[in-house]
């Protein structure tokens, strides 16, 4: 027979869901709308490098309502339009600036897109997803500053704690660039959400594993879990066809044990916003999975419940 679940902020489910931190306090769903705003990224303008991440192709995690060409304020009231079709019951919006590094550039730049966003009657706050290098100072006082009267949640690509990995997939930064990023945002008040990739080359199982009690000493409020997914024109899918066992892949049930074992090692005290992502299959080479994203929540459930496990049970004795 199982122990009983023990008691924890996040009730009856065994993580602690950024959807039901949401649903407590901000009053009901809150739907992300993503807005483009012709931001690049130091890793493709030049200032690192002109390639890129290898396994970033950034139509592979656009909403297909998205145009770009069309103003903040355009893209909004379509993207809010499409949203309350397929979520009639939300009523509460905020605007994601999601494609490339939306704190890289100049500070003028960034003020007159959040706040031509934060102008529309509907949204209530920014989601601003971001690199860790791209974060100085006087932007971080700056979305402090509107943080003080709206909701606004600062997105940074930790992707691995593995400075090996990083230098694997090019990303031009290390996990101390990452960690320093997330305190300084944090030492301002801001809700740091980290973004990470499970199953990056290079990266063994113990050493993501390992890296959930690192994430777990940073100042994070939430994190989001990618699966590594292999996306048409990127340098990491041509390295795949061209020897498979260079990139290892997740199946479901591997992808499901992991994060498990992830979980049980983060503190409690983290909530998990995402725990995988899906690419259009237009555009995903490698793997293919039977399951759906929307599956992933109950089969954790169920792997938890199966183990008598819970975020930060193992974190708890470490």
């Amino acid at each position: 027979m199982h122990e009983p679940f023990p008691s924890h902020p996040f009730g009856k489910r065994r993580y602690n869901a950024y959807n039901d931190w949401v649903a407590r306090n901000c009053g009901g769903r809150i739907q992300k709308v993503s807005v483009s705003a012709g931001f690049t990224c130091p890793n493709r303008d030049g200032t690192l490098g002109t390639g890129g991440c290898t396994f970033c192709n950034n139509a592979g995690f656009t909403p297909g309502y998205l145009d770009p060409r069309a103003d903040v304020l355009a893209q909004i009231d379509t993207g809010i339009g499409f949203l309350r079709r397929r979520y009639p019951n939300t009523r509460r919006f905020i605007a994601y600036f999601q494609a490339y590094s939306n704190t890289y550039g100049e500070l003028d730049r960034l003020r007159a897109s959040y706040e031509a966003a934060l102008s529309h009657p509907a949204i209530d706050g920014l989601a601003i997803g971001t690199r860790p290098d791209c974060l100085p100072d006087a932007v971080l006082d700056y979305l402090a500053e509107l943080a003080q009267h709206k909701h606004i949640e600062l997105e940074i690509g930790i992707e691995s704690v593995s400075d090996a990995a990083l230098a694997r997939v090019n990303r031009g930064h290390d996990f101390a660039c990452s960690a320093d990023a997330v305190s300084r945002a944090a030492s301002r008040g801001l809700f740091v959400t980290g973004h990470l990739i499970l199953g990056l080359p290079g990266e063994a199982r113990q050493d993501l594993l390992d890296g959930a009690f690192r994430l777990s000493a940073l100042p994070l409020r939430a994190l989001k879990f990618h699966q590594l997914q292999l996306v048409r024109g990127t340098a990491l899918a041509r390295d795949w066809q061209n020897d498979p066992s260079a990139v290892p892949l997740f199946d479901e049930a591997g992808y499901l044990a992991l994060l498990a074992d992830y979980i049980e090692r983060l503190t409690p005290d983290i909530l998990i916003q995402r725990l995988g992502s899906e690419v259009p299959p237009r555009l995903k080479l490698a793997p293919h999975w039977n399951m759906r994203l929307s599956e992933l929540a109950p089969k954790l459930q169920a792997e938890l419940e199966a183990r008598a496990s819970f975020q930060g049970m193992r974190w708890q004795k470490s």
